[in-house]
């Protein structure tokens, strides 16, 4: 196939502030025919923007944004600026992102000459495969999905439908992503697990014949590895949601909708139920188990399993009422420390 680019947006969009109503629901306060252009900001917005306000904080640039419109909550008042009032503001307002810009600016078609493919890939209808991208034997590619500059696809690997892996990506042997994946520049997926036998004073490495399964819907930010299996799969499930900078070791299991925050890490065999998070930089030992909607804080050293439903806090992780008490008192030691001494005195004499 010969590649050819096509912007993804042609020209400039343009939508009155009543049919922006029409996409995204909601009242209009003010000038409902006010043309709208582009999106941005509350505090970079010009004249022909929408923005939006979701947070209390922010509503004083109601005051002096140059938005011609703004996306708020249903309560929000304003004499000087047209609002389009919804009971969620983000929602509504990536919706209008997604109508003004759909997609990024330039999309390749096509496998590009310098691309090499293996023997017996197979690849679905409208698959992209940018510059430089290398894609193993026997490796098979959903329809419309995008394969980006640079990238390397290990053998015998599969990428479903409608999915799109960025420049820079490392995607090795036998690794499985499902539909509508997202993978961010310099992310590497299955890579060996970190795993040694140490004999006679010597670091004896262990095989990792493993594999990684990464189910539908999941969105990997850059920079982030996931080890491979020891022997079965490291396995990432539906709807869950990797920020940059995220350590994932051998036979993980990430729960489904689970949101891990940027320098979380996870040792090996450790298990995450659903709707689990993990704030920055907050790290697991391994074979532990979390239960479903369990949520650690940033900067905590879990070193034991987690019953559902619990917020836990500190390092060690505790949960979060224990810890802030715990907090306190810590707070208080220079006070007793000090009464302590003052006691000591007065025994003395």
């Amino acid at each position: 196939m010969t590649p050819t680019q096509k912007r993804a947006d042609e020209g400039v969009r343009s939508l009155k502030l009543k049919e922006i109503a029409d996409l995204v629901g909601g009242e209009i306060v003010g000038q409902a025919d006010v043309p709208i252009t582009g999106v941005a900001g509350i505090k970079e917005a010009k004249k022909g923007d929408i923005s939006f306000v979701s947070n209390a904080k922010y509503l004083p640039f109601l005051l002096e944004t140059q938005a011609s419109a703004v996306i708020t909550a249903p309560d929000v008042t304003s004499d000087r600026t047209p609002l389009l009032r919804t009971a969620n503001p983000s929602q509504a307002f990536t919706k209008v992102i997604s109508f003004f810009k759909p997609g990024g600016a330039y999309q390749t078609e096509g496998v590009h000459p310098t691309a090499v493919l293996g023997k017996g890939v197979t690849l679905g209808r409208g698959v992209a495969v940018g510059p430089h991208a290398v894609i193993g034997d026997r490796t098979v590619i959903g329809d419309r999905t995008v394969i980006e500059a640079n990238t390397f696809v290990g053998p015998s690997c599969r990428i479903g439908s409608d999915s799109r892996v960025y420049p820079n990506v490392t995607i090795r042997e036998e690794t499985v992503l499902g539909d509508r994946v997202i993978v961010h520049s310099g992310t590497v997926i299955g890579s060996d697990g970190f795993g040694y036998d140490t004999v006679a004073g010597v670091h004896v490495k262990i095989p990792q014949t493993g594999s990684v399964f990464i189910e539908d819907d999941v969105e990997i930010g850059a920079n982030v590895c996931i080890d491979r299996g020891r022997f079965q799969r490291t396995w990432i499930k539906k709807g869950a949601k990797i920020d940059n900078l995220v350590q994932i070791a051998h036979n993980v299991v990430i729960g489904e909708n689970a949101l891990l925050v940027s320098q979380s890490g996870i040792s090996g065999s450790t298990e995450l139920g659903k709707n689990v998070v993990l704030a920055g930089q907050a790290g697991l030992v391994g074979h532990i188990t979390l239960g479903d909607n369990v949520i650690v804080c940033a900067g905590a050293g879990v070193t034991k399993s987690v019953p559902a439903d619990t917020i836990v806090l500190g390092q060690p992780a505790k949960p979060i009422g224990e810890q802030k008490r715990l907090f306190a008192l810590i707070a208080r030691l220079p006070d007793l420390f000090r009464d302590f001494a003052d006691l000591k005195k007065k025994l003395e004499k």
